[in-house]
């Protein structure tokens, strides 16, 4: 095992049994050229573990591409992920290889395949099953050599199952599927991806901050609903303004402080924490708490936050 391919299995922090299993379920998937799809929710870790596949196997070598399939519009994917010759469109002053073609000899990683339009769907499987592409403007076919590695979500499945996603494309995808527990599910992770983080985060300037037990226990008991790149993101706020080497239940969010009996106050703060992080994407907020967009409403006018976003509190280190 390379250098390389240790340091990608390394960056998957855990020692509960789904993060062992993967640990040892990784190599002899990235030994195999199939295709994988990765499920799990957001902020779970897909594209490390896409990376882990990609560097413990024989295309390490060549690149790893990287697609976000619900940020290319279906006006643009020929053109981004097949390419164009010079001259194909107004504006294609040169030949452009696109994505796939850029990933030929390695791995191209297709995150979010879940949001990936029909039309879209129909012309990526294309590409996959004939193993080749047709350029923009181009008069043959170009071979195509490439793994492929998607992720979602999502519920491929139950999409098929309503027709917003095709079958074919599913079963064709969904050779070897890799899905992640929420880290609500491995709490025992919970203070190895902390300290990982805190490690890899901290600078000579500011030094890691270490738990105490008290705040373990809280943040052992947090549901996580952003997962491990919520954990990330709690260290860089306690990073920010550094008070004392021991974390204590006082500088974590109030909301992280509240455990499993949250007050009103608690889940109200918590609303406008999640509304905030997903921009108040209602239907991504309702995916990161876990209820539907009728339950978040509720508690939205409960709460009195329906109307508008509420003002950030300013602190301010003088009395007024």
């Amino acid at each position: 095992m390379t250098t390389g391919s240790c340091q990608a299995l390394e960056r998957l922090v855990g020692m509960s049994s789904a993060i062992r299993g993967l640990h040892a379920f990784i190599p002899k998937v990235a030994a195999r050229n199939c295709n994988v799809l990765i499920t799990g929710e957001t902020g779970t870790g897909k594209e490390r573990v896409a990376e882990a596949i990609h560097s413990n196997s024989s295309r390490s070598n060549r690149d790893f591409v990287c697609v976000n399939c619900a940020a290319v519009p279906d006006a643009l994917l020929e053109s981004e992920l097949f390419g164009y010759e010079k001259g194909a469109f107004t504006g294609a002053y040169s030949r452009f290889r696109g994505r796939l073609q850029e990933a030929e000899g390695g791995t191209v990683f297709l995150d979010e395949i879940g949001d990936m339009s029909p039309v879209s769907q129909a012309k990526i499987l294309r590409a996959i099953e004939q193993k080749q592409i047709y350029k923009i403007g181009g008069r043959a076919p170009e071979p195509l050599d490439i793994r492929v590695i998607a992720a979602t979500n999502r519920d491929l499945r139950q999409m098929v199952a309503n027709q917003q996603f095709r079958s074919d494309l599913y079963y064709r995808l969904n050779v070897v599927n890799v899905h992640l527990p929420p880290l609500r599910e491995r709490p025992e992770d919970v203070a190895l991806l902390f300290d990982y983080y805190m490690r890899e985060m901290s600078t000579g300037e500011v030094n890691a901050q270490a738990l105490t037990t008290e705040a373990m226990t809280l943040l052992m008991h947090y549901d996580w609903p952003g997962n491990i790149r919520e954990i990330r993101n709690l260290v860089e706020l306690l990073l920010i303004e550094p008070a004392r080497k021991l974390v204590s239940p006082e500088d974590l969010p109030s909301y992280m402080r509240c455990g499993n009996s949250m007050s009103q106050q608690c889940e109200r703060e918590r609303l406008i924490a999640v509304l905030g992080a997903t921009l108040w994407n209602k239907s991504q907020a309702a995916k990161r708490l876990h209820c539907s967009r009728m339950t978040l409403y509720r508690k939205m006018i409960k709460y009195d936050l329906a109307r508008s976003r509420p003002a950030p509190k300013l602190h301010s280190s003088t009395p007024a």
